[in-house]
């Protein structure tokens, strides 16, 4: 085989694996805009209880805890006005999740529990404008029947070990988890941590009126951004919000 055939094979393999790539590329972002549309559903009627009120000459038995829905499932859609973001929230925070919009961290509780919602976006897509969120900026989570309104209090930047980020808080919050820096090429070794505190939560559409649950108070507090640097805590962030 001579030159000029060598290099022909090796055109047309090049234009092959370019084509291919182009057509990967096209899938990824048609199924990504498919979920970024898609309309939230209605939450699923889910029984827990496991004896019927009036079983005479029995203690009622515990009820158990709802499953947590399948990873991918639509939870809702998260909106920060200030900066123009808004994505469709997933359950699940494992690379095929956020590949397709943010994600809603496994262990932590659903929007309307108590204590403090984790959700993972990636820093080059879905979370790529929190690089201009600032201390006072509105959010806004909205599932099928609910709207739940939140006011960022602080924001951090902690290492992908720092899972104390997570933990419960006293009143009901949401962080958001994305990589840093946000330049950074490769895989980013700290994490961005925006934190919110819930300031109202209202039916979907006014529905019934307004139902305010709680003012935030930590809101202004910790302007701007600090570092933090508790060590020891197990777990990892690590594989959150690249």
């Amino acid at each position: 085989m001579n030159r000029t055939a060598t290099l022909r094979w090796i055109e047309r393999a090049l234009i092959a694996g370019g084509g291919g790539l182009a057509l990967w590329c096209a899938v990824i972002l048609v199924e990504a805009r498919f979920h970024q549309t898609a309309a939230i559903p209605a939450p699923p009627l889910t029984v827990t209880q496991t004896t019927l009120p009036g079983d005479a000459g029995r203690a009622p038995a515990q009820s158990t805890p709802a499953p947590p829905p399948p990873a991918g499932t639509l939870l809702g859609r998260l909106d920060a006005p200030s900066v123009k973001l808004s994505t469709v929230v997933l359950e699940g925070s494992d690379d095929g999740t956020l590949g397709r919009g943010s994600g809603h961290i496994e262990d932590t509780p659903f929007p309307g529990e108590s204590g403090n919602v984790g959700i993972a976006g990636h820093r080059d897509t879905t979370f790529r404008a929190l690089r201009n969120i600032h201390v006072g900026d509105p959010l806004e989570f909205k599932t099928a029947d609910r709207v739940y309104r939140y006011r960022i209090s602080k924001t951090m930047i902690v290492g992908p070990d720092d899972v104390y980020v997570l933990d419960p808080t006293e009143r009901p919050a949401l962080t958001l988890v994305t990589c840093y820096p946000f330049e950074f090429i490769g895989h980013a070794p700290r994490r961005f941590i925006v934190r919110a505190d819930l300031v109202e939560e209202t039916r979907a559409g006014g529905a019934g009126g307004a139902g305010t649950t709680g003012k935030a108070g930590g809101a202004g507090e910790a302007g701007g951004t600090e570092k933090a640097g508790e060590a020891g805590k197990a777990g990892s962030t690590g594989k959150r919000g690249r």
